[in-house]
């Protein structure tokens, strides 16, 4: 194997963000960064909200490896907030590694993704693959041979959202009204009937109901859960 120089692809990340709700994995993930990249600082988050709280508070880094199964996350929304929240490059560890979601994390923005329990190098192969700029995929993917159109417009919806309009579609989802929206969220209630006219706009349809349903088309219902 060609020995790694300081000019090798793995040295643009420096940091590096862990998100998984498991301690354990968590922590195997962080000495799989330091062992096979030259990332020299590494957090971690057990949620969606810890981890955008960390991406408003600390410095951004450089990657993000993201577990898709987060108890505060319905379906692709977490990858999909994270690529609004930050440039940093998403590498998704799942055990859901089938090939239609595999599609539809690439469809919404990922660098790449790694089943869970991989061996070392093909984490190493992932993190040089993305720092090079290449989406990276498991050898034996084969994208799936009846595409999940229904999934992947989703996907593809949702990501036009804003950030917090993302939040406010998941507390729609969650069957609150404006004024609850608005309470939880510590705005007026006009900017919360704003926002509502701008998600139904941006993913197409005419009512809540409808917005809910494009929601769920994005969750893992249809996906190894």
């Amino acid at each position: 194997m060609q020995n790694l120089t300081a000019s090798s692809p793995r040295t643009r990340f420096k940091s590096a963000l862990v998100v998984d709700d498991h301690p354990l994995f968590c922590d195997a993930l962080v000495m799989t960064l330091q062992a096979v990249s030259t990332v020299q600082s590494v957090t971690t988050a057990a949620s969606l909200t810890e981890a955008l709280s960390s991406l408003d508070t600390g410095t951004a880094p450089d990657l993000i490896l993201l577990d898709l199964n987060l108890p505060d996350v319905t379906g692709f929304d977490g990858l999909l907030r994270l690529r609004k929240a930050t440039d940093a490059a998403v590498l998704v560890v799942s055990s859901m590694a089938d090939a239609r979601t595999i599609d539809a994390v690439l469809s919404a923005g990922a660098a790449g993704f790694v089943p869970k329990h991989s061996q070392r190098d093909m984490f190493r192969r992932a993190i040089d693959s993305i720092a090079r700029g290449t989406l990276f995929v498991p050898e034996d993917h084969m994208p799936a041979s009846q595409p999940d159109t229904a999934t992947q417009d989703a996907v593809t919806r949702l990501a036009s959202l804003t950030t917090q309009q993302a939040r406010i579609l998941d507390l729609i989802c969650e069957g609150k009204l404006n004024k609850q929206i608005a309470f939880d969220l510590t705005i007026a209630e006009t900017t919360v009937k704003a926002h509502v006219t701008a998600i139904m706009r941006k993913l197409g349809v005419h009512s809540r109901t409808q917005a809910v349903l494009i929601a769920k088309e994005a969750s893992f219902d249809e996906h190894l859960r």
